[in-house]
């Protein structure tokens, strides 16, 4: 498979995955926080095929210019991705009901209340020991569900071989024919089962932190596939047989002699599909939660080795609770079963959207290929779509209603982010007034290093502003700091600062944007993250002197020094060049160097020779004396500085905006996770100001 055809996920559900690529080649976030030195990360690039570059150009400026059109993407991603948290807890409650309801055909005294209590136990003890990770108990992994695949396979050839072969014949499309004519409207209903039998070994792998690609398509095709076949192929062979045992096909049909062993294994299967999908939930949540649609939450790395092994305890219990609400209220496999073919489906059909929209921007397929995809695909789930919304009746709408609620929550979340951000971006200070306000900011500039963590990432946010009216004092450095998630996997750490100039030298305010992958892991606390920050400002102040010459990127946010003279260039041909004043009269020169001639607004003009070395000893010590400045700013401490926006809807807003933004929205963000919450600042060395935006 062509590498750069490939989504850059951490899961197979990719549905922000597919997100994330779309961003990265088209302006769709309605978050507007891009910038064009995002583009330049060296994992932003991909390499991709231009056989038809016309169309994509064409779609790409159409995703931008509509509005709607981004808002259908956006919706398109936050359902599918609510599908995806609803399928972690379906696929938990089902796969563990379905394996401990095995005893009934081991235990003859066994019954239904009984194995709920049992599949609540072993629900509740498989959730607790989710925050200790899988590192441990990695290597069980691979094991069992090797023996639990050949388990299948070899009770399936003993099936075909014991009970009838001419099963075999099912796969003649032809049957297929047959038995929708016999029985149309129970061949379609029928097709929800069949839609399991496809999907039931998906969750195996549902986490690709633990496997690479290659190693799952070669286990599915040589090791799965064949297996799963092999079963139910084995499980008809039985039923030729025994139609009265349909309810309890799978255990009724294993061998005396293997059940317990093939009971144990099918149950350790079922917990490690149940705590890979829940792995893969977080996974999902990370990344909608770094692009800006779902609330901050507190995320533990329960791997050192492995960046997706990740456990979000707040989930965690609430994944529990609705997978206990689910057992004990759908005590039938089969009732549970149709809600499970709902979520799978609602996922398959998103993704297939996200899917043609990244074959037509970046992947640049024919135009007939694409169409043959979405027609072929999306036909075939709504086909088996239809068949399990007509089941919705018997109880399974309420996963319909659970994702409904999670799609209002991120989108939400989502638009109340919009909000603010646009509100910051409006009210930001402006220069000008920066400039007149000196150096000294008309306040005392005391020693040290403010770090003020704000959301914006150009211009001067209003949050320092009541800084500048609240506190006596203001240190004599002052970093802007953004965290900033990109939609690439990884940033390296070597282009994990971006830094720019605010204001004059003299000012000694810069911007600093820290970038995030959403795969990237933020384990570093405060001190090592201020020595890193530190040591990337070096960095730029280095190379900006190298370079004579502010780093650019087309950002109004870099500021050049508000001198009261001129320059103008003298070259030793006698040409004139001029910053700002007239040009001079011819000047000649028979010297070799240059001369410069600094003219004053009082049109004085003072000539002066400057040798290449003086500028280079002058750099030198400008260079060595901010570097001083800087070490000198760090002894005297480091400060966090925070602002914390909140906004309100204006009184004339509509009820809906208000009921949305004043209740729903300031809830989830006055229980979210603080954005500096990672860093574990001590609070002596946190100060906090707060400001309302009406919006």
């Amino acid at each position: 498979m062509n590498e750069n055809r490939n989504p850059p996920s951490s899961s197979i559900r990719g549905t922000f995955a597919l997100y994330s690529l779309i961003c990265r080649h088209a302006k769709v976030s309605l978050l507007p926080n891009q910038l064009p030195s995002d583009t330049r990360i060296s994992s932003f690039r991909l390499k991709v095929p231009s056989p038809e570059l016309e169309r994509s150009l064409q779609i790409k400026e159409r995703l931008e210019s509509s509005l709607t059109l981004k808002k259908l993407i956006l919706m398109l991603v936050l359902a599918g991705t609510s599908m995806v948290i609803a399928d972690g807890v379906v696929t938990p409650a089902m796969s563990v009901m379905s394996a401990v309801s095995g005893l009934k055909v081991g235990v003859a005294e066994i019954n239904q209340d009984e194995v709920v209590m049992i599949s609540v136990a072993c629900l509740v003890i498989l959730f607790s020991v989710q925050k200790f990770g899988t590192s441990k108990v990695g290597l069980a992994v691979g094991p069992a569900l090797f023996i639990w695949f050949c388990s299948l396979g070899g009770i399936g050839i003993y099936n075909l071989m014991t009970y009838d072969r001419t099963v075999l014949r099912a796969f003649n499309p032809v049957h297929i024919y047959y038995y929708f004519k016999r029985n149309s409207t129970e061949a379609w209903l029928s097709l929800g089962g069949c839609l399991l039998c496809a999907t039931g070994s998906e969750a195996m792998f549902a986490d690709l932190c633990y496997f690479s690609v290659r190693s799952v398509q070669l286990t599915f095709v040589f090791l799965v596939l064949p297996c799963l076949l092999l079963g139910y192929l084995g499980q008809a062979a039985f039923l030729m047989k025994n139609q009265d045992k349909y309810e309890q096909v799978f255990f009724s049909s294993v061998p005396n002699g293997v059940f317990w062993p093939v009971f144990f294994i099918a149950n350790i299967a079922a917990l490690i599909a149940s705590r890979t999908m829940t792995t893969a939930t977080f996974s999902c949540i990370k990344q909608s939660t770094v692009l800006g649609c779902f609330p901050r939450l507190k995320i533990v790395h329960t791997s050192r080795k492995f960046m997706g092994q990740i456990y979000i305890p707040v989930i965690n219990w609430f994944l529990l609770v609705f997978c206990l609400i689910f057992v004990c209220t759908f005590p039938s496999i089969n009732e549970i079963g149709n809600a499970y073919g709902i979520a799978e489906l609602g996922v398959m059909m998103m993704t297939t959207f996200l899917v043609t929209v990244v074959m037509l921007l970046i992947w640049q397929i024919n135009i007939v290929v694409v169409f043959s995809f979405l027609v072929f695909f999306l036909g075939l789930e709504l086909t088996f779509f239809s068949s399990v919304l007509w089941s919705v009746g018997d109880g399974s709408w309420i996963i319909l209603v659970f994702a409904v609620v999670l799609f209002f929550i991120m989108y939400i979340w989502n638009y109340g982010s919009k909000l603010k951000y646009e509100s910051e971006v409006k009210q930001k200070l402006s220069m000008d007034l920066m400039r007149r306000l000196g150096p000294n900011l008309g306040t005392i500039r005391a020693p040290g290093i403010g770090l003020l963590y704000n959301e914006l990432v150009k211009g001067v946010p209003a949050i320092f502003g009541h800084f500048l009216t609240t506190l006596p004092a203001i240190h004599s450095m002052v970093i802007f700091v953004c965290i900033k998630y990109v939609p690439v996997p990884v940033v390296p750490q070597s282009e994990r600062f971006l830094f720019r100039r605010v204001c004059a030298k003299s000012y000694h305010i810069f911007r600093c944007i820290a970038r995030y992958g959403y795969k990237d892991v933020r384990k570093e606390n405060h001190q090592a993250f201020e020595q890193l920050l530190i040591e990337s400002l070096e960095k730029f102040i280095r190379r900006e002197t190298q370079e004579r010459s502010l780093e650019s990127d087309g950002d109004d946010d870099t500021e050049s020094e508000d001198e009261s003279s001129s320059r103008v260039l003298i070259a030793p041909n006698g040409s004139v060049y001029s910053l700002g004043v007239p040009l001079l009269a011819d000047y000649n020169s028979n010297d070799n160097k240059n001369i410069i001639i600094e003219a004053s607004t009082s049109s004085e003009v003072r000539p002066f020779f400057l040798e290449e070395d003086q500028e280079a000893s002058d750099a030198e010590q400008s260079l060595e004396r901010e570097l001083s400045f800087i070490r000198k700013a760090k002894e005297s401490g480091v400060v966090y500085l925070l602002g914390h926006g909140d906004i309100r809807a204006r009184k004339d807003s509509w009820f809906i905006k208000k009921l949305v933004i004043n209740y729903f929205y300031a809830f989830l963000r006055k229980n979210c996770r603080r954005g500096i919450a990672n860093l574990s600042v001590p609070h002596t060395n946190l100060m906090q100001v707060g400001m309302t935006y009406m919006v």
